[in-house]
């Protein structure tokens, strides 16, 4: 089978198989029972990008997206089941204190996209609900990479890529939808992979140019700079956070270069701002680009909380891993009203986490 055929087989097992055992879930009604049990004591959900669908057929970066109306519904689903919406400092509060006399949920976004102000705030305001914008301090200053971006235009826009790869000159196919995603997943591992942002910066940068992709105009294109972020912060429902300096994968730099990427985003967000910033997410935020380490820097730095990736709820033994809480995501490939009670009944990030309340190591 052609290498191609069989990453786009694997990547819509992997998309059939959650969206199987969420609807199965469901169906069974089994969350209803497993709900006082691992729905814990409250919520942070993730999100990227709020915006209208696209009717693109190659879309590898449709996880990172959800539409308004799925936003609404989310929001009138937590309000409906009278869970308290707060912000990350209310969160911090209640875990601090053990105050769980109701659930809580907070909805945060990651990068500092526009369409969270153009699509998302009118949302927030409509149900009075805050949130939490996680700032990459280079997107704001208008030169940072978007590289997921970039690889999603550049092979869009191809039938054919030619590169080089751990030295191998590859040609990959782009003819067609499938292609396109395979080489997308095949183009996501190899930059995963690089060593740190100079490789990013160079290997990506050069491969865009060869194909007359602008990669550094992207965030400037897509990510609200500072002159509109400080509006934008104005609005006592939005809570500023910061994401790093370069959107990298902190585990993979040496220590001064991790503790600099989280401590001066938090200086730069907080001069051209104004205003303290005491929450911070990890970029990526998975287990491969957060961990111990990562966590003692954050706590060292004085955050207030550090949110990862890591599937899960919040319990009240997170109170003693405050830079290591969990989220859950809402993504755009699973946007059905009718999961968000699977979701939010923690029985499907349970069965992920083999069943441990808290992964913080």
């Amino acid at each position: 089978m052609a290498p191609t055929r069989l990453g786009e087989l694997m990547k819509r097992f992997k998309n059939n198989v959650i969206r199987a055992g969420l609807g199965a879930l469901y169906f069974t009604g089994a969350h209803h029972a497993l709900r006082p049990i691992f729905a814990g004591v409250g919520t942070i959900f993730v999100l990227h990008h709020v915006r209208p669908p696209r009717d693109d057929g190659f879309q590898p970066n449709h996880h990172l997206e959800v539409t308004p109306d799925f936003l609404r519904a989310t929001l009138g689903y937590l309000r409906a089941s009278r869970t308290d919406i707060v912000s990350l400092d209310e969160a911090h509060r209640r875990l601090a204190e053990q105050d769980f006399s109701r659930r809580f949920a907070c909805l945060t976004l990651d990068d500092g996209y526009r369409d969270n102000r153009d699509f998302a705030l009118p949302l927030f305001r409509e149900f009075e609900a805050p949130f939490t914008v996680y700032v990459t301090s280079d997107f704001a200053q208008g030169i940072g990479r978007l590289w997921w971006v970039a690889l999603e235009r550049l092979i869009a826009k191809t039938e054919r890529i030619e590169l080089s790869i751990d030295g191998v000159e590859e040609r990959i196919d782009t003819a067609g939808d499938a292609a396109k995603q395979a080489a997308f997943e095949r183009l996501h591992r190899w930059v995963r992979a690089m060593s740190g942002d100079d490789e990013v910066a160079r290997e990506v940068s050069a491969l865009c140019a060869r194909y007359g992709i602008d990669d550094l105009a992207i965030s400037r294109e897509l990510c609200m700079p500072w002159d509109e972020l400080r509006a934008f912060a104005e609005d006592p429902l939005v809570t500023i956070g910061a994401h790093g300096i370069t959107h990298s994968n902190l585990a993979k730099q040496s220590e001064v270069i991790a503790k600099h990427e989280i401590t001066y985003s938090r200086k730069c967000i907080e001069a051209a701002l104004q205003r303290p910033t005491e929450h911070l997410a990890y970029p990526y935020g998975d287990k491969a680009a957060a961990g111990a380490r990562e966590f003692a820097l954050a706590q060292k730095a004085g955050f207030k909380t550090a949110v990862t990736t890591r599937p899960g709820m919040v319990f009240a033994e997170n109170a003693g891993h405050l830079t290591a809480l969990p989220r859950l995501s809402l993504n755009g490939n699973y946007q059905d009203e009718r999961l968000l009670p699977v979701l939010t009944s923690g029985a499907a990030t349970a069965m992920w986490n083999g069943f441990r309340r808290i992964d913080a190591a």
